[in-house]
């Protein structure tokens, strides 16, 4: 579907642009890097750009979370007209069932083994797109049937509601619930629902809804900032306090209640959207305060057609794509060739962005 460009808040695509440069380039790269440097520096760049094994929080982790809150930020734009006329949203909740279906179908095409015909590989739930769908509905219909103050108790409620599900089950032939994995609530309830279907990994899906709902809502909250406040200093000033307000307690609470990314857990969820804050607030600052805008250009491209750079990435491999034309340099650059390869994907995937930028071709579900 094409998509208009007008009224649309700079910074936002341009933040959209950046988690998506970190997506479906930087992970590689770093990687690649530390192969062909091989220092301590680089090492410890290639660790950041990787999820840690269960406990803690990387740089990396706030790819997934940023890409729900800016689908909430943006919102308070895209469905406002629903909020002042009830008689007319049936086309709302027809818009929100076809953007549900269509981002479960592109997750499992791309992770959810839809493509291998097989239903002994198929997954139900395994997805970044798959999560967005959860916490675009709910958030949605939050925005439009819920007053302010009752999407901040909806935001503490799934908090609350999820820590309390991931410690006092008690869970057959195991024991209490605890956020360890195998040994958790979360990933109990997947097996069960999901059965043979389920991700097959430690990541959980159906209860972490409630922190895909939370983490979208905290971008819902930012988008209603950013529209209804005139005074962008204040805007900048408001969102680096969330920012900051949803760190400390984020921190504070990992002392009992851990930050786990694969569980999605509470304490994720405020020390990721503190940092989703302080994020808006930096590119707000910059892009529609300063009015700096021009150096971002590129990443505006990847940001107007996220799904479809999201998608094609996971689909098509672009290094070896790459790699077709940039062969004979495998013997001159060594250790550094897989490095050549990542950048050479890259740069493919990006002209094709701006060929549809170009031709005012925005694909959105």
């Amino acid at each position: 579907m094409l998509s208009s460009t007008q009224n649309r808040i700079r910074s936002i695509d341009i933040l959209r642009g950046f988690d998506m440069l970190m997506i479906v380039l930087a992970d590689q790269f770093f990687s690649k890097l530390n192969k062909g440097v091989g220092s301590d520096f680089t090492a410890a760049l290639a660790r950041q750009f990787s999820h840690p094994e269960w406990l803690g929080f990387r740089f990396y982790d706030i790819i997934m979370p940023l890409f729900l809150f800016v689908v909430g930020a943006v919102i308070p734009f895209s469905v406002s007209k629903y909020t002042q006329n009830s008689s007319s949203r049936k086309p709302l909740f027809l818009k929100l069932l076809r953007r549900f279906f269509l981002l479960f179908l592109l997750g499992w095409i791309v992770q959810g083994n839809l493509l291998d015909f097989n239903l002994s590989t198929f997954k139900i739930f395994s997805n970044t797109l798959q999560a967005i769908a959860v916490g675009y509905v709910f958030t949605t219909i939050a925005y439009v049937y819920l007053k302010p103050i009752q999407r901040q108790l909806l935001f503490v409620g799934c908090l609350l509601v999820y820590a309390l599900l991931l410690t006092l089950p008690t869970l057959p032939g195991i024991g209490r619930s605890t956020l360890m994995p195998d040994a958790n609530f979360a990933l109990y309830v997947d097996h069960l629902i999901f059965g043979s279907f389920d991700d097959g990994k430690q990541y959980t899906w159906f209860l972490s809804g409630l922190g895909f709902t939370a983490t979208t809502l905290s971008g819902l909250f930012a988008g209603i900032l950013i529209k209804a406040q005139k005074d962008k200093m204040k805007v900048v000033k408001t969102l680096l306090i969330y920012g900051a307000i949803a760190l400390f307690i984020g921190i504070f609470a990992n002392i009992w209640h851990p930050i786990v990314k694969k569980l999605w857990s509470s304490s994720f969820v405020l020390v990721s959207s503190g940092i989703c804050y302080i994020l808006m607030a930096v590119f707000y600052w910059i892009i529609d305060v300063q009015q700096k805008f021009k150096w971002a250009f590129f990443l505006k491209v990847i940001g107007m057609n996220a799904i479809t750079a999201y998608v094609i990435t996971h689909v098509l491999p672009f290094p070896k794509i790459a790699g077709f034309v940039l062969y004979g340099l495998a013997p001159i650059m060594g250790d550094y060739y897989e490095l050549i390869t990542v950048i050479g994907g890259f740069a493919l995937l990006y002209l094709l962005l701006w060929y549809m930028y170009k031709n005012k071709t925005f694909l959105k579900v």
